[in-house]
This record gives C-alpha cells, structure tokens and sequence, in this order.
C-alpha cells in the first residue's frame, strides 16, 4: 500500500453544465499540410467515444470522449478545471437524467465525463453536473520528490503502483512517448489543461507504435521536468494519460494530461497495454464489450483524407 495524506485532504463540490459544440460561419482551418478541414471534435456529448477507444482515426480533431462540460462563470470555471481530478465522481442535477452518475476522465477545453451507454442517451445539452472534487494537494509521502497531478485517490490506487526495494516508484505504462514530439501546451502550468504530442511525422508514430495508443492510456515523457511548469530537464520524467484524439493542426495530436512528474530518477516504468482508465476505473469491461481496435494510420486520419 502507497502512504498518501489523503486523509487530509479536502471534498469539494464544482460544477458547470453540458457545453454545445461551436463553429464559426467559416469552420473551414488549415491543417499541418495546407489542406482545408473542418476540425471539430471539442464540447457536446459524444456519444459513442468513450476512454478506452482508439486516440486515431476519428473524423474529427481533438476529439473529446464522453461528455464535455464547462462553467458560464469564469471564477467557477476556472476552479472546476483546477479542482476536478482523474476519477472523481460526477453526478447530473438536472433534466430528464437527474441522478445519473459518471466519471472524470480528462481536462482539455472541457471537463471530460464518461458516462454509461444508458445514460448519456439522456442527457442533453444545458444539463447541469456537479463534481465531487478531491485530490488537489494528494502526495506520496514515500516518494516526495514526485509531483502528483489531477490523481485522485481512486486513480491512484488503481494505477497499480508498486514501490521497489530500492524506493523507487513503478508505474505501468501503455507506451513512452519522446521528449522532442511534445507540441503545444508546453506555455501552460502542470496542472492546467494537458500538452499535445505532434504526430506530424504519421511514419514516425508508426514506428514508435504511438499510432496504436488509446483515450485513457497511461503514458511516459522521459527527460520532461512537468512538477511545476513544463519543459526540458535531463533525466526527469513525467507520466500522462491521454484525454483527448489526435489533431492535424502543426504542433498538435492527441492530449497528455499530467499525473506525476519528478526531476529525480524516481519513476521506472514497466509496460502493461492495460494501463489504461477504462478499464483500470471499472468504466468498461473488456470481458463483455466489443472495443474498438485502432487501426494504423498512415496520413491524418479522416479530417485531411477527406479533405484530398
């Protein structure tokens, strides 16, 4: 068992409302290779992507799984995104699906909810959703050179972690992404709003498998320092999890939200493909369900296709 001071920490309720997805008159954007696409994907209910689904080949662009929802207020918007964490509970408070209950799974544009087949085919757009929000301040108490971020406690003890005999921490993983393929995001704070990897070499992402990788799966950046701010530092390493789909935008492609980062050699991590939430949080069951495999991507996936 990991020692945390969870016990301390403190449960607090945020909220925002089932965001409607927007365009411009002219949705039309340029992609990496100049071509004209529309590249929708943000807000709404998505309601057949779910975590656990390929992160490629959706005909959209920074494709968000679930329902994505927000707060009109920005003092109470800005406190939803910074408060929620991976696996916190959700529950509807309005409409026609009062009651139902989800999950926390990503924070992109929007707050990111994964709800069960049969409920997001209730839900509408306005509905309101509150968050219990717990894990702001969570920390290791045996490994306090690494940075926790956006874990709840239910996330972290499902990740699997195992502490080594030489007090190093293991973290399970999906894949490690480079260093040099992290993109946009990297102005933010850790634990604001995730940093794209840039999947605009489609055969370098084969190479590397990253083509194959999933919503939810838990990934590694070696040699990025992500504790407080983010950049390059030798020898660190932060661990993410991918929220949102790939994008043909330069500098852009699937989401990594942060979830540890340390400066030190403090992290090692062992390959698991099932490191992943949907399965790790019980939200699907792999046992029962038919999942959708990834394919390989040999261009843009469906949004610059389309547009040639």
């Amino acid at each position: 068992m990991l020692r945390t001071n969870a016990g301390s920490l403190v449960e607090v309720a945020v909220h925002g409302e089932v965001w409607p997805p927007s365009a411009a008159r002219d949705p039309y954007k340029a992609t990496s290779e100049g071509l004209a696409a529309v590249t929708l994907g943000m807000a709404g209910i998505c309601f057949q992507n779910r975590v656990g689904d390929p992160a490629f080949g959706w005909e959209a662009d920074h494709l968000e799984p679930g329902v994505s929802i927000r707060n009109r207020d920005d003092g109470a918007e800005h406190a939803l995104h910074y408060l929620a964490c991976i696996g916190n509970e959700a529950v509807v408070t309005s409409g026609l699906n009062k009651g139902a209950r989800g999950t926390v799974t990503g924070e992109h544009a929007h707050v990111m909810v994964d709800f069960p087949p049969d409920s997001i085919e209730l839900l509408a757009i306005g509905d309101k959703v509150q968050i219990k929000a717990y894990g702001t301040g969570l920390k290791l108490l045996d490994h306090p050179t690494v940075q926790l971020h956006k874990c709840s406690p239910a996330l972290l003890d499902a990740l699997e972690l195992v502490t080594l005999p030489d007090g190093r921490l293991q973290v399970p993983i999906v894949a490690e992404i480079p260093s040099h393929l992290m993109g946009s995001g990297a102005e933010l704070m850790a634990d604001y709003v995730d940093q794209d990897f840039m999947t605009g070499d489609r055969a370098e992402m084969a190479r590397l498998g990253l083509d194959r990788l999933r919503l939810g799966d838990v990934v590694a950046v070696r040699n990025q320092d992500h504790t407080w701010g983010r950049g390059y530092y030798e020898d660190a390493i932060t661990i993410g999890l991918i929220i949102h789909g790939d994008s043909a935008w330069t500098g852009h492609g699937p989401g990594v939200l942060d979830l540890m980062s340390s400066r030190q050699p403090a992290i090692v991590t062992t390959v698991d493909p099932q490191a992943n939430i949907a399965w790790r949080l019980g939200l699907r069951d792999l046992s029962t369900e038919a999942i959708r495999e990834p394919g390989a991507v040999s261009s843009y996936a469906g949004i610059v296709d389309a547009a040639r």
